[in-house]
């Protein structure tokens, strides 16, 4: 027994700081929410939550880590089944996009400048370097196979799927666009970039 608690009273705490955490973090961001909110909500002290997590940075990462976790598997199911790449491409897109979109967590990370600022100077630039091959990593064997079977163009295939992943930062822009165009903006970019750099 570490610090009072048994091994299911730990992971029980760890798993509600995760829950509770992720409802602040979405709602208030990682710089406004005080470990005082995280410990109440779950009900021990300010002090216990370093049992479970050096700071609140460390939390919120660890949820950042699970939500993608969870959505890679939507995001690459489009990429699996269809066997057309623009076909892909779209449904790639869009899906990301609507998370993007939806997801309050991972949009207030995207479009809260001091959010993605505390991230970085949490992660080292190598860290920071290899998250990024990593993004590219997940669609990049798709956009080989492609690639080598003549049905996408570009330089090489990481400029490719560099230029697929690009669009989503559309979503950043989205009150310069304007509400009102939005929508049919975003689709028709998404099926530009697809039609442009397929050979079909």
């Amino acid at each position: 027994m570490s610090g009072g608690f048994s091994d299911a009273e730990r992971e029980r705490i760890r798993e509600r700081l995760v829950a509770e955490g992720r409802e602040l973090f979405a709602q208030y961001g990682l710089q406004k929410t005080t470990i005082s909110d995280l410990t109440q909500s779950v009900g021990i002290a300010n002090g216990t939550f370093y049992q479970f997590f050096g700071s609140k940075t460390d939390l919120y990462v660890e949820i950042l880590d699970r939500e993608g976790e969870q959505l890679l598997p939507r995001l690459l199911a489009p990429l699996e089944d269809n066997d057309d790449p623009e076909t892909a491409i779209v449904a790639f897109l869009t899906t990301l996009m609507d998370e993007i979109e939806t997801n309050p967590l991972i949009r207030r990370l995207l479009v809260e400048p001091e959010e993605m600022e505390m991230l970085r100077e949490y992660h080292t630039a190598e860290e920071r370097e290899r998250d990024r091959e990593e993004s590219l990593g997940y669609i990049r064997p798709f956009v080989e196979a492609w690639y080598e079977a003549g049905d996408v163009r570009g330089p090489n295939p990481t400029v490719v799927a560099s230029a697929i992943r690009s669009v989503s930062f559309l979503t950043l822009h989205q009150e310069d666009i304007g509400e009102e165009l939005y929508d049919e903006t975003r689709d028709l970019v998404i099926r530009s970039v697809a039609a442009g750099l397929t050979t079909g």
